[in-house]
């Protein structure tokens, strides 16, 4: 059974200040998307799930269908505000979705084998996704895994970032996520901020950039969590179930493993406007290189 892709395409970014997900970066107007989808359709994944908003949904179909059919399967899930919620707990002034996590259970429907998970925005490298299909054909319910990059390969040039620091066991098992705010390049150290302090992180400190391996058996406690997550968090409208949390659960109360999975790739995304010429620079390295074709659909 080959594995499926979800991609989480249902959020907009503020700092960013339009929709990047279906900005054209390549030398034929391709998405960062597009890319993604063509490592992993080399690697062997069989489907494609875009998760969106349903009022994005004529502008996706008309973008994707066409130059995918025939060459790979495509499905797409809505993720609504009251998408597995009691409208007793939605809150009134709540005006997006509840999050990474909470994307992925809207998925429950259509997946019914072995799944990657990425974000829209990012460019994750070949490397990545033929690593994330290798494990997804041999793992087992009780084991998932994280693909980690090294922190100094995912940083921009035109502002802070954050990022999921992993803590990694002896066994390359994922023991906690630590998520670092205002993270940066000075000289030639890279630091985060904590209050008026500087801190100091490892460049080849392995992070999160959400790109996860899960079998189906996580969509039931996936659910599960999320049942109550609404209601405990009726009055902060900015609360947002994210997949660390079904991760965290995993590992620490179903007896679950994560396995971190190192990348070669080098990791690119467009966080802020001035990052898209680099991110169109890159892309242009790597078709002079012979990794993708001029035109990826032909």
């Amino acid at each position: 059974m080959q594995p499926t892709l979800l991609i989480l395409a249902a959020g907009m970014a503020s700092r960013y200040g339009s929709m990047k997900q279906t900005e054209g970066f390549g030398p034929s107007g391709e998405t960062i998307m597009d890319y993604s989808i063509y490592d992993a359709i080399r690697a062997g994944f069989g489907k494609v799930v875009f998760i969106i908003r349903k009022d994005f949904a004529e502008n996706f179909k008309a973008q994707f269908d066409a130059k995918l059919k025939g060459k790979i399967a495509v499905e797409y899930v809505y993720q609504e505000m009251d998408s597995f919620v009691d409208p007793a707990d939605m809150p009134a002034d709540r005006t997006k979705p509840w999050g990474t996590g909470h994307a992925v259970l809207c998925a429950i429907d259509v997946v019914k084998e072995p799944f990657a998970v990425i974000n829209a925005d990012d460019f994750y490298g070949v490397d990545a996704f033929v690593k994330a299909a290798e494990f997804l054909n041999r793992a087992e319910n009780d084991t998932y895994s994280i693909i980690g990059y090294r922190l100094d390969k995912t940083l921009s040039e035109h502002g802070t970032v954050s990022r999921g620091v992993c803590q990694v066991d002896a066994h390359n098992n994922l023991v906690t996520i630590t998520e670092r705010t205002k993270i940066y390049k000075e000289e030639d150290k890279v630091v985060y901020e904590e209050g008026d302090e500087k801190v100091e992180v490892p460049a080849n400190s392995s992070v999160s950039m959400n790109f996860w391996c899960f079998q189906p058996s996580v969509f039931e406690s996936t659910k599960n969590l999320f049942s109550v997550f609404p209601k405990e968090n009726k009055d902060n409208i900015k609360a947002e179930f994210f997949i660390p949390i079904i991760a965290d659960h995993f590992i620490k109360e179903e007896g679950g493993a994560i396995k971190v999975i190192p990348t070669s790739s080098q990791w690119f995304g467009v966080t802020y406007k001035e990052d898209a010429p680099g991110v169109k620079a890159s892309l242009d390295k790597l078709i002079e290189a012979g990794e993708y074709p001029t035109s990826l659909w032909g």
